[in-house]
Formats: C-alpha cells, sequence, structure tokens
C-alpha cells in the first residue's frame, strides 16, 4: 500500500472504530427483554426444540445482536470505503440520492452504492437501486462518461456484469476505489485496533444481560415446574393485545 494511503486509513480507523464498538456496547446496554422477543420468531425456537429458558434467552440475544452489529459494522465499513477513496482519487461522500460514493478514475466517473456483501437485498431493493442509479444518471446526463457500481466489502460476485451496473464484491470493489490490488487485505489488520479491550467490556456486559434476561423470562414465561411456558410466550410475540403477560 502506498505510504501516504497506507498512513490516511490506518488514521480513520483509529479514529472511528473505537465508534461502533461504543454503539455496540450502548446498544446492548440499552436493549430490553421484551423488545427481542416481539422482533424473534417463537416457532422456530419451538422448532429447534429449545427447553433451557437461559439457552432461548441467549439464542434470541445472539440472534438480535448478529443483526444489528452487521448493520453497525456495514455503516463503519462504508465510511472507510469512502476514505480510502478519497485518499486515492478524492471520492467524496454523494449527495445524490441512493448513491454512497463518487470519483474519477482515468476519464470515468463512477457513481458506487455501497454494500457489506454480495447478499444483500430482495429483488424489489436491487430495483430500487437501479432505479437511483437511474435517476443520477439523468441529473449527469450525457457530459462524462458515467458507470454505475454496486459496491460489496467482502465476498464474491462470479457475474459482475448486470446490464446497468456492475457489482463488483471483495478485493475487485477495493481495488477499484483505491487502485490497489491488496487494498482488500491491507484493511484487515487495523480493524483489531483496541479490540481485546473492547470486547472484553462488552462481554462483561453481555454475561449481566443474559443473566438478568434469564432471570426476567423464567419469571414471566416459564411455569412452576421450570417448563417453558410456549403458549404464553407465543401469544406474547404475537396476540393482539400483548396482554397475556404481566
Amino acid at each position: 500500500m502506498e505510504p501516504r494511503l497506507k498512513q490516511r486509513l490506518l488514521q480513520f480507523i483509529e479514529e472511528h472504530i473505537p465508534l461502533f464498538h461504543d454503539k455496540r456496547l450502548q446498544s446492548l446496554q440499552s436493549l430490553k427483554l421484551d423488545a427481542v422477543l416481539k422482533r424473534k420468531n417463537p416457532y422456530l425456537f419451538k422448532a429447534k426444540h429449545v427447553e433451557s429458558a437461559p439457552e432461548l434467552v441467549k439464542q434470541l440475544l445472539d440472534a438480535h445482536l448478529s443483526s444489528q452489529e452487521e448493520t453497525l459494522f456495514g455503516d463503519f465499513l462504508e465510511g472507510v470505503a469512502i476514505e480510502v477513496c478519497a485518499a486515492a482519487y478524492d471520492g467524496r461522500k454523494s449527495t445524490t440520492e441512493g448513491i454512497d460514493l463518487e470519483f474519477d478514475r482515468e476519464g470515468v466517473r463512477y457513481l458506487v452504492s455501497i454494500k457489506s456483501g454480495p447478499n444483500w437485498g430482495n429483488s424489489s431493493q436491487i430495483k430500487k437501486m437501479r432505479e437511483h442509479f437511474k435517476q443520477a444518471r439523468r441529473i449527469y446526463g450525457q457530459k462524462r462518461q458515467l458507470i454505475a457500481v454496486n459496491g460489496c466489502c467482502y465476498g464474491r460476485d462470479g457475474k459482475p456484469e448486470k446490464g446497468d451496473y456492475l457489482k463488483l464484491c471483495g478485493q475487485e470493489f477495493w481495488e477499484l476505489i483505491s487502485g490497489d490490488a491488496e487494498m482488500y487485505r491491507d484493511i484487515i489488520e487495523p480493524l483489531g485496533h483496541q479490540a481485546r479491550a473492547r470486547n472484553e467490556a462488552f462481554h462483561r456486559e453481555y454475561a449481566q444481560v443474559i443473566n438478568r434476561f434469564s432471570a426476567r423470562f423464567i419469571a414471566d414465561f416459564c411455569t412452576a415446574d421450570g417448563a417453558i411456558d410456549w403458549p404464553r410466550l407465543v401469544a406474547f410475540n404475537s396476540s393482539r393485545s400483548r396482554k397475556a403477560t404481566a
């Protein structure tokens, strides 16, 4: 990696990765058991034969946190990508709806919609992205050559040509925005900045949440003999009034 680009990348990650960890911890600290129970599918866990209250609570919490962390880290990686491109090609956060990054390279204006990985959306969401690309082309007109790109921070796509846009994933995406074929590997090491200390704090809080949620779940959703009261749990999750529990 070119030294100037490396220094800028390191500085950005060291300044911003703590924000990801802070948001992750704050989200855990503010989480309520009721919110988790209302958002997750109780039928799935019954079908998996989960019969231990602490295990059910853990699986519910892990599923919730995994989804939330993907969103938080996706936002962070988008910032990294914009910063890398800013250093390499004077790239910038776009003001055009649906476009995250725009930059010029070898006489071509690239309009980029950044996603975390290749399997990011359904057909309706992909259609919406295409509409944003189409709208952006109307805004820019025919003054220059434009290439629309769905850039994915990790993964692969064996058929990048999608007709009206390119889908570039992993190495191909990072190389496009940086000009460096090894950028996709170079960014991994700095991401570990303060990770151990930050994760220790997170796991201390995580253990406490598991304990609090388990005690509350047993009190509210278990029978006197300790079995999970599935009808009551399903009623809390899905009934019209949600008055099946205190």
